[in-house]
């Protein structure tokens, strides 16, 4: 597989997978982008590099219609307008890129073996954090409280009981 850089699309399987999303009627995108990503999460026991390059390239269009997402701006990714994925493919993108660094990886094995493999590893952790933004309980927990002293001010509530 020739491999030119880090990105999502920056690899040969991955600028293909972009081809077929051009060449498909663009009704089936959606369902060529889910059975990408169902199929990765699937596989059992080993998952080869070809799988593990498609799996990226399928959850970075996913990405970049999410807030924070970064738009595909290489050439070799998709060129025709794609549809406004449902929010039920979030999940198994994120599952799906999960698999792809995972041990039993092709990809991320052969990433590990370069220098480039950090880097690659922060592009695909970067791709997940969007897919799931993850709000830390603390922040809640702040907001919560700032709220009851803003409405009640900053009485002791517990002795209104």
């Amino acid at each position: 597989m020739g491999t030119w850089d880090i990105g999502p699309f920056e690899n040969d399987m991955a600028a293909d997978f972009a081809h077929t999303l051009d060449e498909a009627a663009p009704d089936r995108r959606e369902g060529l982008v889910r059975t990408t990503l169902s199929r990765t999460i699937q596989a059992r026991d080993y998952l080869e590099s070809p799988e593990g390059a498609e799996a990226a390239a399928a959850a970075a269009p996913i990405a970049a219609q999410c807030p924070g997402g970064e738009p595909i701006s290489t050439s070799y990714g998709p060129k025709e307008t794609l549809p406004v994925f449902a929010d039920g493919l979030r999940p198994l993108a994120v599952e799906a890129l999960d698999r792809v660094v995972a041990e039993e990886s092709e990809l991320a094995e052969l990433w590990d073996e370069t220098p480039g493999g950090p880097r690659w590893r922060q592009g695909v952790s970067r791709l997940r954090a969007v897919l799931a933004p993850e709000s830390g309980p603390q922040e809640e927990v702040l907001f919560d409280s700032q709220l009851v002293a803003r409405c009640c001010g900053s009485q002791d509530l517990s002795q209104n009981r």
